[in-house]
Parts: C-alpha cells; structure tokens; sequence
C-alpha cells in the first residue's frame, strides 16, 4: 500500500483512532439501515407484487441499487477490518503502520471490478446510470463510499415508502367504498334501480367497473397514484394521489341522493298521488263551471267576444294512471320523475281553468259593476232630492232596461249608464242645496243636509 498516491499528510496515532471510531460509527448505522430496508414491511411487498408501469421500472432499479448497496457496505467492512487490524499489531504504531493506514483512511482504496462494476452501471431508482456505467472498475475513498451508500439508501428508501405508503391508505379506501357501493346496489336493486332501466343504475355500474380498475391498478403500480411534496427531498415526501377515488366517492353519493329520492316516493307516493287527482279534479270542475259560465254569457250579453273553453287534459289523466301503475308494480323510479312533472303540470293546469273562467266571465262581471254604478247613483240622487226629476227618470229607465235584459249590449249599456250619471252630475252643479229644505219642485227632502251628502 505504500506505494500508492500519497492521499496526504500521515496521520499521526491519535488522529487514526479518531477516524477509525467515526467510521466505525458510520458502518454500525449504515448496517442498521441496511437492516431494516431489508425488512422493510414495503420492500417485502414490492419482492412478491406483480409489477407494472412506473413501479415496475423503479423497482427493478431499487433492487439493482440494494444489490449494490451491500456490495458497497460489503467492501467498506473489509476496509475498515483491514484498518483495524493494522491499527491492532501494536501499541504504538510505525511509521509505515501510519502511512498504510492513511491511505486507506483517506485514500482511494476500495475498488470495485468486474461484476461489482457491472452493477455499479445499472440505472438508479431515478433514471439515470450508475457511477461505475462503462467502467471495468470503480475506485473509492472510504468517505466517497459512505456518500455514495447515503444517496443509494436515500433513493432505495423513496420507492420503498412510497410504495408502501400508497398501499396502506389506497386499497383499504377502496375496499369500503367497494362495500359501501355493494351495500347502495342491493338497496337500489330492491326499489327497481337497475342498469339500463334508471341512469342511477347506469352510474353504480360505471362506479364498480372504476373502483375495480383502480383497485388492480393501485395494487400493481403504486407509484403511479404519488404525488411528492414541492421543495422536499426527504425519502416518502408526498401522499397518495386520491383524485379518481374522490371522484367516484362524490359520485356514488349522488347516487345515494338519488335513491333516498326514490325511498321517499315510495314511502308517499299515495298521498302525492291522492293530492294530484284533487288538484286535476278542481281544475276540471272549474273548466266545467267555465263552460257552463259561457254559455250563460252567449245567452245573457251580446256584441261581446266570449273566449272557447278547452276540455279537461286527457294526456295529464293517463299519465296520471301511469303513475297509479307504477305504484302497483313497485316501479318506484320510474314514478319518482313522473310525479314531480305531474305536480307541477296538474298545478298549471288548474291556474290556466281558473283563467279561463275569469276570462269567461269577464262580461258577466262588467255588468254587475254597471248595475252596481247605477243603483249608486240613483241613490245619490235621491239623498239630493232629485230623483223625480224627469231626465234622471228617463236615462234610470233606459240604462236599466238595458242591464236587466238579455241580450244586453254591454258597449250601449256602459254608455247609457254614462249619460246618466253625467245628467246627474250636471244637475249637482246647477241646483244650490238649502240646509234644512227639500229640492225646489223636487221632491221631499231624505233628512240629510249639505251638497254631496
């Protein structure tokens, strides 16, 4: 050894024992290390899986790292025997004792070659090749070893932990999600929620097929569902990527949603269907009031445009028995859709019957508010002691014969009720009232006093 590259000044005794207890150290911590990746409940799993994909492909360089891993530690333990046992001929160790013991305390003096090389070569667990890649042999200083196991271990110990990571949170979630799906199948199979026949159906049976899929998937290429953390380069930096199992997780509680829906139609659907035909029954009645009020207005009023009624909804009737079908048969959701459009089709439908009869009896309604005018007015005239009056006579007599016959012409009424009023209104103004006294030649005084009363 001697007469090799001299790495330095010569230790002297002291600094050689200090070296050897540090290294020392190093070499029971690294084969802690090694240990326990050995043991690792991860890299058991990874030697027996199936692999595919990205973890296939870590894994066969992680293996290729252990491999050299040991084979690095292997010849560090030689070293650091060989040093040990140079550092123990004597007490007192000789000049060439301290030189032989620098150079391989400092010194390149482990040396890979042949097959060690050859491993050296193969691709690191993060894609690229190894130190060795080329070489028939690769030197190394015991430090330079020591580096180089740290950053295999580091790397060696990523795959392992992430892999292990994303196995013990991704397929135990999927597993009770996969139950709780089994569970909302069964319930939904019994309130006739079946694939082709509902979209909720359709959906537990694209849920299943994924869960499925990804259960395979997460099992042989765990990697594939890791995201690391930014900025960390600590060995399992990250968590598990739970996107798709998030998403199926949302989806299969709409799905729940919707089959509580149905539940809930099961469970009154009678009552809707009893208030449906009371609302379809009001509206028909009041079509049927309409019909009835028309004729009466074609009878009663003339010149007057009187809007047609329709008949009552045959198509909301049948739908109606549908629905009363699928009660019977237990085809709770196909009911679930239709009785929420039949609620609010058999709500339109009454308010369009009530419209039609307001609109039907709108002339009825102007003739009342006319016959009401006049008898007003006729009593205001009378509270003025005018109502012997001849002109107000006249025009009372032909706006009421106009109102209280049939036909009546709603337009000549209006306008006789008009005229009325306005002679009224002409003679208000004209004749001065006396507190106390009757009209002059019109009639008795009614008690009241004061203009307007």
């Amino acid at each position: 050894m001697g007469d090799s590259e001299s790495p330095g000044p010569v230790l002297d005794r002291d600094e050689v024992d200090r070296a050897l207890a540090r290294l020392g150290a190093e070499h029971e911590a690294i084969e802690t290390s090694l240990l326990a990746l050995q043991d690792h409940a991860g890299r058991r799993l990874l030697e027996g899986a199936r692999l595919t994909g990205l973890t296939a492909e870590r894994w066969a360089a992680t293996e290729a790292a252990i491999t050299l891993l040991w084979t690095y530690f292997d010849a560090y333990t030689d070293a650091l025997r060989t040093a040990r046992d140079i550092r123990a001929r004597r007490r007192w160790s000789s000049r060439e004792d301290l030189v032989d013991l620098t150079h391989l305390l400092r010194g390149e003096c482990v040396t890979l070659a042949g097959s060690a090389a050859a491993v050296a070569g193969a691709p690191t667990p993060s894609g690229g090749g190894g130190a060795g890649s080329g070489v028939l042999s690769v030197r190394y200083s015991l430090a330079a070893l020591v580096d180089r196991m740290n950053e295999l271990y580091a790397s060696s110990l990523d795959t392992v932990v992430t892999a292990d990571a994303v196995w013990s949170a991704l397929p135990a979630r999927i597993d009770l999600l996969a139950a709780e799906l089994g569970r909302t199948r069964k319930l939904a199979h019994s309130v006739g929620v079946r694939p082709g026949e509902h979209p909720a159906g359709d959906d537990l049976e694209r849920i299943t097929r994924t869960l499925t899929r990804l259960r395979e998937q997460v099992v042989s290429d765990p990697l594939a569902f890791w995201t690391p953390a930014e900025g960390s380069s600590a060995p399992g930096g990250g968590r598990p990527d739970t996107t798709v199992y998030d998403r199926e997780a949302r989806a299969l509680e709409d799905v729940r949603r919707e089959i509580d829906a149905v539940l809930t139609v099961r469970q009154d659907a009678e009552k809707r269907i009893v208030r449906l035909r009371d609302v379809l029954s009001r509206a028909d009645r009041t079509l049927a009031e309409a019909r009835t009020a028309r004729g009466e207005v074609l009878a009663k009023i003339a010149a007057t445009e009187v809007p047609v009624v329709s008949g009552p909804p045959t198509a909301l009737q049948e739908q109606l028995s549908t629905a009363a079908e699928y009660r019977r048969h237990a085809q709770w959701h196909r009911l679930s859709p239709l009785l929420e459009s039949l609620e609010q089709k058999a709500e339109d439908e009454l308010l369009r019957a009530r419209e039609s009869l307001t609109a039907v009896t709108a002339p009825l309604a102007v003739r009342a508010e006319l016959r009401g005018r006049l008898d007003a007015y006729r009593a205001k005239v009378a509270r003025h002691g005018l109502a012997e009056d001849p002109l107000l006579v006249e025009r009372y007599e032909k706006a009421r014969r106009m109102l209280w016959s049939a036909p009546c012409d709603l337009r000549a009424a209006e306008q006789a009720v008009l005229r009325y009023q306005q002679a009224a209104a002409e003679l208000f103004a004209a004749v001065p009232r006396v507190p106390g006294q009757a009209g002059p030649g019109r009639g008795v005084s009614d008690g009241r006093t004061g203009p307007g009363t």
